[in-house]
């Protein structure tokens, strides 16, 4: 697929069958988020990937409790047959950053203008989302909002990394789309400035 048509057809979903995706291509996804682009080439990001029944249970029970899941919208997100937590590490950056080759000893996180940890972690979730389209799956990221500390402790999740998000991977099944997409696409000359503001 070109890339132009797998930005095309790169959309968050909602609602997945219930089988499994093939190894081969939950490989080339992961893969493709090791090259993604960090700063001072820290590589800083981890990803935890969850498969099967237990382990993608144990995550929505974290972080999505049956009580609340009972009346969700898109009971369909559930049946992902793969989660995958992309996880990035500050003190990956701090420690980088302290090296010889970039001289900033301190290792303070005041010199960071914005926590570049985080961006390039979501550069590398940015390319899994564009691999599982170029693959004829389907896949949404969504915030971990509640259930973190449950959620580090199910997993094992180490103290200095630190979840963006997570990202459900699967075969795409017919959903409702976003009530959010009715407000449509900012037209060019709101986005793009070229010269000047």
């Amino acid at each position: 697929m070109e890339l132009r048509e797998a930005i095309r057809r790169r959309r968050m979903v909602r609602n997945f069958e219930d089988r499994p995706v093939p190894a081969a291509s939950l490989e080339r996804i992961l893969d493709h988020a090791r090259p993604a682009p960090s700063a001072g080439h820290t590589q800083g990001a981890s990803f935890l990937l969850l498969e099967g029944a237990d382990e993608r249970g144990r995550v929505w029970d974290c972080t999505f409790p049956a009580e609340r899941r009972a009346g969700f919208r898109w009971p369909g997100l559930f049946r992902a047959p793969v989660v995958i937590l992309p996880c990035a590490s500050k003190e990956a950056y701090l420690d980088r950053y302290a090296e010889p080759d970039k001289g900033w000893a301190d290792r303070s996180e005041a010199r960071w203008p914005v926590p570049y940890w985080d961006i390039d972690c979501g550069f590398a979730t940015m390319a899994m989302l564009l691999t599982a389209v170029d693959e004829g799956l389907g896949a949404l990221f969504f915030g971990v909002f509640d259930g973190l500390p449950a959620l580090r402790a199910a997993f094992g999740i180490p103290d200095e990394l630190h979840p963006i998000g997570a990202l459900a991977v699967g075969w795409p099944a017919p959903d409702e789309p976003s009530p959010s997409l009715g407000r449509g696409r900012r037209p060019e000359g709101e986005v793009i400035h070229r010269g000047h503001w």
